[in-house]
């Protein structure tokens, strides 16, 4: 069942078990708005998702092209032929056959959201800050720590298996601190949803990190 997390933005679990969580996230409004869609696989699950909370998303925004965030694009576009939002960086044989209306970049606007590169994790990562909303969308440069089997409540790093420069995703942090924000959600682990521009900033800028 989706879960209304703050205001009109609702988190869909499409998969969780094993110590594994995946999920997107449905931003209701004027406009309601899909981000990321899940593993093909885990289509179905995010469709009963949507039909649970009777909203057809009419604009899909993806944050990278790793296949537990595009794999289901292809369905979500023909089921709702929304406007698709894809990275500048994304290759088109990450998209399934799925042609993006718009491609963006570092700090474009992308509807409500503004558009914030953060690679590391991968090149084409991107967060997307909402400060009406008071949020960042994460999408991989950053986890919940309770991924790694930590207490829930902080922010991590993806794991440094699944990323490509784990040094670069830590730098690109910093360009999210330039924001106002409250609330971070991710796709993996346990959503920050208080206080979290605080915990991002001790992460970042912890005692005794060289300047």
């Amino acid at each position: 069942m989706p879960e209304e997390i703050l205001p009109d933005v609702y988190d869909i679990t499409v998969m969780e078990g094993e110590g594994r969580r995946l999920r997107a996230y449905l931003f209701d409004g004027p406009t309601p708005t899909l981000v990321d869609t899940g593993l093909e696989s885990t289509t179905e699950a995010l469709f009963d998702g949507l039909d649970d909370l009777g909203v057809e998303p009419e604009r899909v925004v993806i944050t990278h092209h790793d296949g537990d965030h595009t794999g289901g694009l292809p369905a979500v576009v023909d089921r709702f032929a929304p406007e698709v939002f894809v990275p500048e960086q994304t290759p088109d044989d990450a998209l399934g056959g799925v042609e993006p209306d718009v491609r963006f970049g570092h700090r474009d606007a992308v509807g409500d959201f503004v558009a914030v590169h953060t690679p590391g994790h991968e090149a084409d990562n991107y967060a997307l800050v909402d400060e009406s909303r008071n949020l960042v969308v994460a999408g991989d440069a950053l986890s919940g720590s309770d991924q790694r089997g930590l207490p829930a409540g902080y922010l991590i790093l993806p794991p440094a298996i699944y990323s490509e420069d784990l040094n670069e995703a830590e730098v690109s942090l910093e360009r999210l601190l330039k924001y106002d924000f409250d609330a971070v959600l991710v796709f993996h682990g346990s959503s920050v949803l208080e206080g979290a521009k605080d915990k991002l900033d001790a992460f970042v800028n912890f005692p005794g990190k060289p300047s």
